[in-house]
């Protein structure tokens, strides 16, 4: 069973892992290894993940066979165990508790050469849809207070399997990342009557420098002060503070805006791994005038070092301007 422990000085909770137990031999850097032909995630490899949670099926196969579009899973090896307490303790000044939480892998098509980028518009969109409907079904679950979303592509970017996927993690703390988000926010709010990703979003049409594209209910944009070069957020244009609230009309809008921003990125920076994440509201504060929903993608294209993790300020060698020129100009 894994822990989740609290640094006292900064309030950063972290998961130790026991599951997933190394030992020092096991961190060696070992040379790139040659794609493996077995995928357990492919069609006709069902038995090889744990049972299904849900799944989208055209002829109504039965669950755990072939038959489907899209499944969602159990992490094989999970961060966080959905079975039992939180059971919180204190050593002396120390917080800890029992890692409860769930971990699930969204196997977005059964193609296994295919990826968020070349998918169809229509795929992208059930995607979406399976996010939701996790979502609608963990919130009802007390223990839990946030829900993350993200994607990993490619190894760089943490992918141990080239197999298209998703991750989602519910947590029982909110993290210190979306918690500071929060706090600035309000902040804002509090000061403005405004929410400050409203605000953004206002300034950014109206400079149009830093735009990538936009349609009705959805913006690209290269974030006035990103960590990463190329770094792109993704924002509905019309106040929502939670990503689940969201109808299919946006739905379709969101896939359509993904998809393009995605075959930009592709072009301009050949085909980069990646890092995509959800930032919502917590879920027992769904609904506020303060909040605003978003994807943050970030190429993986620079390395975090010893600058970036000893201050926390990083270097980034591509202006947000510049990013948005290329992006914006490529033809699709």
């Amino acid at each position: 069973m894994s822990e989740l422990r609290k640094d006292p000085i900064v309030g950063r909770w972290v998961i130790i892992s026991t599951d997933r137990g190394k030992r020092p031999t096991d961190f060696t850097v070992q040379p790139p290894k040659e794609n493996s032909k077995f995928c357990p995630f492919c069609y006709g490899n069902e038995d090889k993940t744990p049972p299904e949670i849900l799944s989208y099926r055209t002829n109504g196969t039965a669950p755990n066979t072939s038959g489907w579009n899209l499944r969602v899973v159990p992490n094989k090896f999970p961060a966080l165990q959905i079975e039992g307490g939180l059971d919180k303790v204190g050593e002396g000044i120390f917080d800890k508790m029992r890692g409860i939480g769930a971990h699930e892998v969204i196997i977005e098509t059964s193609d296994h050469k295919a990826t968020f980028e070349s998918m169809s518009k229509k795929a992208i969109e059930d995607t979406f849809w399976s996010f939701r409907d996790r979502v609608m079904d963990l919130r009802k679950d007390k223990r839990f207070r946030y829900i993350l979303i993200f994607k990993n592509h490619g190894q760089e970017a943490g992918a141990s399997l080239e197999h298209t996927h998703s991750q989602l993690i519910a947590l029982p703390i909110i993290p210190k990342l979306v918690s500071e988000e929060l706090d600035g926010s309000l902040n804002h709010y509090k000061f403005k009557e405004r929410c400050v990703y409203c605000d953004i979003i206002r300034q950014e049409l109206s400079d149009g420098i830093r735009v990538i594209s936009e349609n009705r209910d959805f913006i690209a944009i290269s974030p006035f002060a990103p960590r990463f070069p190329f770094e792109t957020w993704i924002l509905p244009k019309a106040h929502d503070s939670s990503f689940e609230d969201s109808q299919k009309h946006e739905f379709e809008y969101l896939s359509e805006i993904l998809k393009e921003t995605l075959i930009r990125i592709g072009k301009v920076l050949n085909h980069p791994p990646y890092n995509l994440v959800i930032h919502t509201s917590p879920l027992a504060e769904q609904h506020n005038e303060y909040y605003h929903w978003h994807i943050e993608l970030m190429p993986k294209l620079t390395q975090v070092a010893g600058f970036e993790w000893g201050t926390g300020f990083y270097i980034n060698p591509t202006t947000p301007e510049t990013a948005a020129k290329y992006l914006k100009e490529v033809e699709i």
